[in-house]
This record gives C-alpha cells, sequence and structure tokens, in this order.
C-alpha cells in the first residue's frame, strides 16, 4: 500500500489550504463549531457551498464533464481532511453527495441536463425519501404506492425519518409500483417536486430538542414519470447504487477533529483530584484507546484509497468503513460526555441557532458535547443499521 503524496498533491494541499485560509471567514467556522450532527444548518452550509462552487470545488467526486473538479481519489482525500482540520461547514449530502451521482451514473441527459446545475448552484436542496414507518433497514418493506395514471404516478403513503424534508424544494424517494414477486423487485426511484399538492411534512424533534428529521405524507400526489430514475421497478438497483455513496469513507479526518478537541478538553476539565482530567490514568487510558482504534479506521481508509488509485475495487469497504467509523464517532462522543460532568445537563438549544447571541451555560467546549452524544446514536442506524452492515460483511467477506 502506497499512500506517499506525490510533488503535485502536496501542491495541490497547499492550494487547499490557502483557499481556506482567504475563504473559510471565522463566522462560517463558529457556525460549524456549533453543529451537533452530520448536518449542518441550510443558511450556513449553503453560503459555504456557493463559495465553492465558484471555484468548482463543491462537488469533490464529480467528474469535470458535470460541472466537478474532476479530482483524484488522494485529491479528494486531501480536500476532505484540510476542510476539517480548518472547521469548515458540512455540505448537505443529500444532492451533492447522494443522488446526484446517481442522476450522472444512471438519470437522463433531460435529468442531467436539468438537475445536475442546480445541486451544484444549491438552488435545489434535496430530502431523502426511503425509510418508512415499517420500513427501516427492511427498506424492501416499502409500501409508499405509485399507481400509474397516463403521463403521471400517484402516490399515496408515507415516509419517515426525513432529514430536512421541511427545508427541501426537492425529494428523491423509493415507491413501490408492484406488489407481486420479490418485494425488491417492485420498487421504483421518482425525483420529486415537494411544492406537490397533496404532500404535507410533520415535524419530528429529536431527544437533542433539535427540529431534523420529519414525517412526510402523500395524499393522492401527483407526479410525473418524467421524473423517474432508470426502469419502473427498477428502483432498487438504483437505490443500491445510491447506497455505496451515502455509506462511504472519507470519516476518519473528522474522526481526527474530534479526538483532538476531545483531548483538548481534557486539558481543561478538573478531574475527581482536581487536577485536569488529562492526568487522570483511567481516562488517558481511554483516550490512548480510542486514539488506537481510530489509527485502524486511518489505515483501513487509506486502504480504499490505496486500492482506488490503484484502479482496484474496494469490495465492501463501504460497509466497513461506514460501521467502524460510526462506532468510533459515537465512542468519542461518550468520553466526552463523561468529560463534561454537570455541564452535560444544561439546555443548550437557543445558544446553538444561527444569528442567536444568548451565552451557553458552562466552558464553551461543553456546549454542543450533549446534543452530539444524542444526535449520534442515530448515525449506526442511518444509511443501513450497522446489524446489517456486518450480515453484508459477512456474506461478501466470510462467505455465510
Amino acid at each position: 500500500m502506497n499512500i506517499d503524496l506525490s510533488p503535485e498533491d502536496r501542491a495541490f494541499r497547499e492550494e487547499v489550504r490557502n483557499f481556506l485560509a482567504v475563504n473559510l471567514t471565522a463566522d462560517l467556522r463558529a457556525a460549524a463549531a456549533r453543529a451537533t450532527s452530520v448536518f449542518q444548518d441550510k443558511s450556513v452550509s449553503l453560503v459555504w457551498q456557493r463559495i465553492l462552487h465558484a471555484r468548482g470545488w463543491a462537488a469533490p467526486a464529480w467528474p469535470a464533464e458535470y460541472g466537478g473538479p474532476g479530482w483524484s481519489e488522494m485529491q479528494r482525500h486531501i480536500f476532505a481532511a484540510e476542510s476539517a482540520r480548518a472547521g469548515a461547514p458540512a455540505l448537505a449530502p443529500m444532492g451533492l453527495r447522494m443522488v446526484g451521482p446517481v442522476i450522472i451514473g444512471m438519470g437522463s441527459p433531460a435529468q442531467k441536463a436539468h438537475y445536475l446545475p442546480r445541486i451544484l448552484s444549491g438552488e435545489d436542496y434535496w430530502c431523502q425519501g426511503y425509510s418508512e414507518p415499517q420500513a427501516g433497514s427492511d427498506l424492501a418493506a416499502l409500501q409508499l404506492s405509485a399507481e400509474t395514471d397516463g403521463d403521471d404516478y400517484v402516490l399515496n403513503g408515507s415516509k419517515i425519518w426525513t432529514t430536512h424534508a421541511h427545508l427541501a424544494n426537492r425529494m428523491f424517494c423509493l415507491v413501490r409500483t408492484r406488489r407481486e414477486g420479490k418485494p425488491q423487485a417492485g420498487i421504483t426511484f421518482l425525483l420529486l417536486d415537494m411544492s406537490t399538492p397533496g404532500l404535507s411534512v410533520r415535524p419530528i424533534i429529536t431527544l437533542a430538542g433539535d427540529h431534523e428529521v420529519n414525517q412526510v405524507f402523500f395524499d393522492n400526489v401527483r407526479t410525473p414519470k418524467s421524473g423517474r430514475v432508470g426502469e419502473e421497478n427498477d428502483g432498487w438497483r438504483v437505490a443500491k447504487h445510491l447506497l455505496q455513496f451515502e455509506r462511504g469513507g472519507g470519516s476518519a479526518p473528522g474522526l481526527r477533529v474530534a479526538l483532538d478537541r476531545l483531548t483538548r478538553m481534557a486539558a481543561e476539565e478538573p478531574g475527581d483530584d482536581g487536577r485536569p482530567l488529562i492526568h487522570d490514568r483511567t481516562f488517558r487510558a481511554a483516550l490512548a484507546s480510542a486514539s488506537c482504534a481510530l489509527d485502524a479506521v486511518e489505515a483501513a481508509e487509506m486502504r480504499v484509497l490505496a486500492a482506488l488509485r490503484a484502479g482496484d475495487s474496494p469490495g465492501p469497504a463501504s460497509s466497513m468503513l461506514k460501521t467502524v467509523g460510526t462506532e468510533m464517532m459515537q465512542r468519542l462522543d461518550e468520553l466526552a460526555l463523561n468529560a463534561i460532568g454537570p455541564w452535560a445537563s444544561a439546555d443548550q438549544g437557543e445558544f446553538r441557532s444561527p444569528g442567536v447571541n444568548t451565552p451557553g451555560v458552562g466552558p464553551a467546549h461543553s456546549l454542543t458535547v450533549t446534543a452530539r452524544y444524542l444526535n449520534d446514536r442515530a448515525a449506526s442506524i442511518y444509511g443501513g443499521s450497522n446489524e446489517i452492515q456486518r450480515d453484508i460483511l459477512a456474506k461478501q467477506l466470510l462467505g455465510l
């Protein structure tokens, strides 16, 4: 495995660092620091996306012919790592990282021409209509019906845990167009307009007190068949293509930033003996163990990167990295929660709202810890639960 940076890659890294130093403002860094999940507030993420779009860097994984930078795998890794270290806001993944690549790979020429520029600019802001009240990790059990009526489908049913549906103007959605045969063989992938009559959004407030997810209801929602990606009843194949982008790697840079933040926190928080917590042998051992585990995550990502650079397929690596990355995140969250002690009980919801100047309760490093912990409990569920990912690994790697 050769992961040494070439002279060209080192020059690119310097270019990225210079760009971030000039364009990543103090306000954007401060807003990113208040984020408590993988989703940044829309008003913040779109500002940063438009700055990146002006440079041609909004969609690192897109080919140049569709408006992406056409970067190599190593360049994408460098950009992600430097952005994480600089404290840049996260961009909403549903358009840029999920449905965009699907449209590029499987969409019609008309869909590519219409949607891709609007995704890059942020004019279209997407949400994902996959899970239903009785169909989560068992996604093939979905029941949202799509009945043919001329050139349209008429949709009835609901979706749940739909992140940012209250902010989105577009949805990519899985619907049931056939009930006979295998469940997977009756699913179709659709692109929808969220302003369509009969579509309504009901908020779901998370344990952290955030309005991030929703339930979406479809009551005779009429949508044109021109929004279908792929063939009717072939949506399962499209969905699997999309999930490789949702479950993909790239988590290690953010995890390293989180571990560094936790280490600084332990140097400031008092332990039971009054000295900084970093001097507590038990906590130091937990930090050291987490650091070793993160080294393993980084090595796994580097193996995947090396395979891709060599033109090989990483195989089921997306499932492996999704599993170890999300569980590593939860491990760091638990250590941070233990570190701040009584400050964990304070409600910091008002402090986290963009544009609010309300002071938080407790030291600055404690203000987002509890909300991060609560929100990240879902990380091992969304994108296909980690139990499902282990089943995939057992089947593809062990032949079980």
